[in-house]
């Protein structure tokens, strides 16, 4: 593996990690989105990662969780239906944060080799220049 298809493959990595943790972002600020009985729920974001066939990794699409939701009974809310039912997102918070934890991880890796990999050229570089 040749020094710059490092930083390809980090790079690559930086942005489907970007992409987990805007869709995974959307998903916690909509966990608690209400809507009537008679309209869709609001559907999780689910990023589909693909492997390039040279190294590294895309975001290949965007999945989008169950429209039906789950009925919740609250009958005092405005878009109650005669039942007293409202559907809300079928969006686990605990699984959204322990992705959360790993997309940030990921990303984190992805910039330390980053990081690293310029600190490796600049020294390089000024070897040159000595």
């Amino acid at each position: 593996m040749g020094a710059f298809d490092m930083l390809r493959i980090a790079g690559s990595s930086l942005g489907m990690h970007q992409t987990w943790l805007d869709s995974l972002s959307h998903n916690i600020a909509n966990a608690n989105t209400v809507t009537g009985t008679d309209t869709d729920a609001f559907q999780a974001e689910l990023v589909v990662a693909r492997a390039r066939p040279g190294g590294g990794v895309d975001a290949a699409g965007v999945e989008l969780g169950d429209a039906e939701g789950r009925m919740t009974y609250s009958p005092d809310h405005p878009l109650a239906d005669e039942n007293g039912y409202v559907r809300m997102p079928e969006i686990d918070m605990s699984s959204q944060m322990s992705q959360m934890v790993m997309a940030q991880r990921g990303f984190q890796a992805s910039v330390q080799v980053t990081k690293t990999a310029q600190d490796t050229y600049n020294a390089a570089l000024q070897i040159g220049r000595g």
